[in-house]
């Protein structure tokens, strides 16, 4: 006779994780999630699309990394690249870029679409590359938002790339913490506190972390920035285009066009004086 075995529901509140715990956390819950997500996602991603976010800013438009005509030849790392349709992108603009992810199965789908582009499997905080090595580097919602402390990953960053190097990576945009992640008219009003820095954790039964986003900030995040040795150049907020129809969770048409959804921040190593 089989024993049928209910697996609960995980259970979401706000705590404290470090950086141990979120790591973990994120490392488990994209390898089970990247199946589910690619399918949702990927009509709008794309194989060889640069999304910044669910807005839709196209980086073939937005030309946040610099003109695309000056990517050729640029050493490029993807942080938290998923499948890594953004990599596949630069790559055809000439670029060599490297698409490095925390989860096994999210590089297992990057290999399944294919194009030839270099997989890392590290973790953004402790980045398996000499000094020096690439003269830019990305993040579409990927790795900043899961992580206990930024400011770690913005320095290893920094340390990888070159003098002069960009750095531009996008996330959940601050303001939004203060509001329900509700596509609907219900998402639209303020439930808790903006200044609320305690982390979102979704927990087992054991209560351990099985997925764990932290909160920053618009000030936290520039000065999370500076605090990695970044000169902040822009931040852009993507205003709602008018032929996005599609909800992504909390993000839709009808919230998108009253409060942002996305910030996403370019920053540059400063050359040597001299």
């Amino acid at each position: 006779m089989s024993q049928e075995i209910h697996e609960s529901e995980p259970e979401a509140t706000r705590r404290q994780a470090g950086e141990a715990e979120s790591s973990r956390a994120s490392r488990g819950w994209w390898d089970r999630n990247a199946d589910e997500y690619q399918s949702d996602h990927g009509a709008f991603l794309g194989d060889d699309r640069f999304v910044w976010g669910p807005e839709g800013l196209d980086e073939a438009d937005a030309a946040l990394l610099g003109p695309a005509a000056d990517l050729e030849g640029r050493d490029v790392l993807e942080i938290g690249a998923g499948a890594a349709q953004c990599s596949r992108w630069l790559a055809a603009r000439g670029a060599r870029p490297v698409a490095l992810d925390l989860s096994h199965r999210q590089l297992q789908h990057a290999l399944r679409i294919g194009g030839g582009v270099p997989l890392v499997e590290a973790d953004a905080g402790r980045l398996p590359f000499r000094d020096g090595s690439f003269d830019l580097a990305c993040s579409a919602y990927g790795a900043v938002p899961f992580v206990a402390d930024p400011v770690q990953v913005f320095r290893e960053v920094h340390r990888v790339l070159r003098p002069g190097g960009r750095w531009v990576f996008s996330v959940t945009h601050p303001v939004r913490w203060a509001f329900p992640d509700e596509p609907g008219p219900e998402g639209l009003s303020v439930s808790a506190s903006y200044f609320d820095r305690v982390p979102y954790v979704e927990q087992d039964e054991h209560g351990d972390a099985v997925y764990v986003e932290h909160h920053r900030t618009l000030g936290d995040r520039v000065r999370d920035v500076v605090a990695g040795g970044f000169r902040l150049i822009d931040l852009v907020e993507p205003e709602w285009p008018a032929w996005n129809d599609q909800e992504w969770g909390g993000w839709s048409p009808l919230r998108g066009h009253l409060i942002p959804g996305t910030a996403i921040f370019v920053c540059e190593r400063d050359r040597p004086a001299g």
